[in-house]
């Protein structure tokens, strides 16, 4: 893509997005045509380039990673496989069988390799593989050339079949089975094809036994792989003999005896929540999975009547690889920092110059262990940072963008890197290059839109509006003009300490838009609020989504988009539940954790061309709410701000009993005059009069809500992914601001709140 944008030369990542005084964190750098930079730390106050905002304000922070750096550049390495490092078991073999039940998504998207041991550079080994056309093919390598015979009958996109391959060396025959499955696993029309290849033997080499792709280079401890496959495998088995077709059908059955010549008949349904993959012949030969390929996927023996996979595991034994697959970039360490203890907590970022060139890669600091906590916590979403993380809508999307915006779609320097770059992995609302939906997303990655004064090319009306981490770091800019103290934490820190990483502080303030929940987050929350705590919900659209973080792996989680909710993209039925937990997927409101009980407001509508305002409504004339309009006479609240120009807007939650609302909630003020880019929710639309837009439904609103706690405690809810974008404006001397501090200060009071 040639554009007449600046060009980014400098991408990284952190090892951590959180730590505390005295732990270590490290920082992987690539440059391109960038001999050095140098490095320092600075405190992130404000990320806003909008006219109206802050401004991008930053602290240096005297550390002793302050030098110049020399520049190196560090390849990405893409898509998923399977590995079983056990070299020498394979390594006499020369007849063989291969098979397996496989389920391909891009057949004729070049070569793929199903399974094997082969070294493309060394043109050595043997694989089973899908040639250009598709079609099945078997590869043999003798070092010095390799031979190849196919079906030359492309396999049926996303229909199963059973694959297969036999090599008997002392007559040199190869036999390939090729044979289509129906929906109700019958076989269909086979397709086998037989030749002579005298005089060829597979070389050996120092090179794993791969799945779902082959080596291009091993050495230096780095297996580099090329010739992924996209789709699902299930049972693969390999055998050092040839096998007859009865005896391979035989060996499709789990209880079948395993022949002597058997290597590993791998079981793709054992240690789903890992990354490892478990051989159940008496070799143990098991394998580990790399960069993080889909799992508990329906295999092609699932019948459909069982829909969660914890309970006929056999039937999930299948695994969905991807060549765009990322989970850990791998690169070397470049810069590392001890954490200083004179650091106070809050937002930070390694900062990466050279010349005009600046790279950010923002990091949290947390209390440490003795230090005394503040009043307030600002919990930073940050696995909605990780959702979204390298998000190409705008890139992808621009003519869908701009028919519900109204507006043309911006790109940036690091929009055209991601394009130029996208072995750099997907967000969750991406489509790999197969066309399934992505269902994990991990921060060991270069995130390009993780970056102070990054803003999204999607909000057009608001032009440079902030967007996710650049709007929540507005929140931080208003507490330290208003001079309140606070702690940052984040939602990795909430999953792996719950309850007790809140306790103890008077007021929890979220993000914009903390769309993604797991159980222990959510459950930390409730704890929270039934000890009295005080919550403050900034934002719209929030506790969404349920995700699951890996229970071993660091830094990455997982989403199955189910049954409704605002999707873009639609996990296939019988793969609602998350591999990583066994928990069921989906909207948490689905779930009996309504998010309208937790915090007053749910979900009502989106869209993204301008924001509006809220009018007061009768509930901020309540003695209860006096503390919360003190100082503010206006009856509009909010007609300014630098996301959409207004206070309401993007997403909006509204009060609704009939959700869960609590009855003794105050309904302060609701936003009015949405434009007719905003609609509900597909979980709302029931019949066609509820698809009205902004202009003629009611229902499209944010409201703005407060109510006390049985445990002494309050909520305080925004309902609108704007407001934060509002705290600024006129130097925060607004009544946004006003009505935000009035409520913080309250809340940060020992002064316990009563339920009416």
């Amino acid at each position: 893509m040639r554009t007449g944008l600046p060009r980014k030369r400098i991408a990284g990542y952190a090892s951590r997005m959180s730590v505390r005084p005295g732990d270590r964190i490290d920082f992987m750098v690539s440059c391109e045509d960038v001999s050095d930079y140098a490095a320092e730390i600075v405190r992130l106050i404000s990320g806003d380039h909008h006219p109206d905002g802050m401004g991008f304000v930053e602290e240096p922070v005297q550390t002793d990673i302050a030098a110049k750096h020399k520049g190196r550049f560090q390849q990405l390495y893409a898509g998923s496989f399977a590995v079983i490092d056990d070299i020498e078991a394979f390594r006499p073999v020369t007849d063989f069988t291969l098979q397996a039940m496989i389920w391909p998504t891009a057949p004729g998207k070049g070569r793929q390799t199903l399974m094997g041991r082969r070294l493309s550079a060394n043109k050595t080994g043997f694989a089973l593989v899908l040639d250009e056309a598709g079609a099945l093919a078997v590869e043999i390598g003798d070092g010095k050339a390799i031979r190849t015979i196919s079906t030359d009958t492309p396999l049926r996109e996303r229909e199963w079949a059973f694959v297969a391959a036999t090599f008997n060396a002392s007559n040199g025959t190869l036999k390939l089975y090729q044979e289509p499955v129906d929906s109700f696993n019958r076989s269909l029309a086979p397709n086998r094809r037989e030749a002579r290849v005298d005089g060829m033997k597979p070389a050996t080499g120092r090179m794993p036994f791969m799945i779902a792709a082959a080596g291009a280079s091993f050495g230096n401890g780095r297996l580099v792989a090329d010739c992924h496959f996209n789709g699902k495998i299930d049972s693969p088995i390999a055998v050092a003999a040839e096998l007859d077709r009865q005896a391979m059908e035989s060996l499709r059955r789990p209880d079948c005896p395993l022949p002597t010549a058997i290597l590993a008949a791998w079981d793709f349904a054992q240690a789903i929540p890992t990354d490892r993959i478990i051989d159940r012949s008496p070799f143990a030969r098991h394998g580990r999975l790399i960069n993080l390929p889909a799992r508990a996927m329906k295999g092609h023996n699932w019948t459909g009547e069982i829909l969660d996979w914890k309970q006929a595991p056999e039937q999930y034994g299948a695994i969905h690889f991807h060549d765009d697959d990322l989970y850990d970039a791998g690169w070397d360490v470049d810069v590392s920092l001890i954490v200083p203890g004179s650091l106070r907590s809050g937002v930070y970022a390694a900062k990466l110059t050279a010349g005009d060139e600046v790279e950010y890669i923002p990091f949290v600091v947390r209390p440490g262990r003795d230090q005394k906590k503040a009043g307030a916590v600002f919990l930073m979403p940050t696995a909605s940072y990780m959702a979204y993380a390298n998000e190409r809508t705008g890139l992808e999307g621009g003519a869908r963008i701009h028919a519900f915006t109204n507006h043309l779609v911006g790109l940036g320097p690091g929009d055209i890197w991601l394009n130029e770059h996208p072995e750099v992995g997907n967000s969750l609302y991406c489509h790999h290059s197969d066309g399934s939906g992505v269902c994990y997303s991990s921060r060991l990655r270069p995130i390009l839109n993780f970056r102070p004064g990054i803003t999204s090319a999607w909000i057009g009306a608001a032009g440079t509006a902030p967007w996710q981490f650049n709007a929540d770091l507005a929140l931080i800019g208003w507490l330290e003009a208003r001079g309140i103290p606070y702690d940052v934490i984040t939602d990795e820190d909430l999953h792996e300490e719950g309850f007790p990483l809140l306790d103890g502080y008077n007021a929890v303030l979220t993000g914009s838009h903390p769309e993604y929940y797991s159980k222990a987050m959510y459950e930390a929350l409730v704890s929270y609020l039934g000890r009295g705590g005080r919550l403050m919900y900034l934002g719209g659209n929030g506790f969404y989504w349920r995700i699951a973080y890996h229970p071993i792996l660091p830094g990455v989680i997982e989403l199955r988009r189910a049954e409704d909710g605002i999707r873009d993209w639609v996990a296939e039925g019988g793969e609602y539940f998350h591999s990583f937990t066994g928990e069921y997927g989906g909207m948490w409101s689905r779930m009996g954790r309504p998010i309208h009980a937790l915090v007053g407001v749910g979900m009502a509508a989106q869209g993204f061309d301008v924001s509006s305002y809220y009018r007061r409504m009768p509930g901020s004339r309540d003695p209860r709410a006096s503390f919360i309009f003190d100082g503010v006479e206006d009856e509009v609240i909010g007609d300014f701000g630098t996301v959409g120009g207004g206070a309401a807007g993007l997403e909006l939650d509204r009060y609704d009993r009939s959700q869960g609302s609590p009855a003794h909630a105050l309904v302060l003020a609701s936003s009015e005059s949405h434009s007719d880019t905003y609609f509900p929710p597909p979980d709302e639309i029931n019949n066609a009069t509820a698809m009205m837009d902004g202009r003629q439904n009611a229902n499209i609103r944010a409201d703005l809500v407060f109510f006390e706690t049985q445990g002494g405690g309050a909520v305080f809810s925004t309902g609108s992914i704007s407001w934060i974008g509002s705290l600024s404006h006129n130097k925060c001397d607004n009544n946004v601001s006003r009505i935000t501090e009035n409520v913080l200060r309250r809340f940060l009071e020992s002064e316990r709140f009563v339920v009416p």
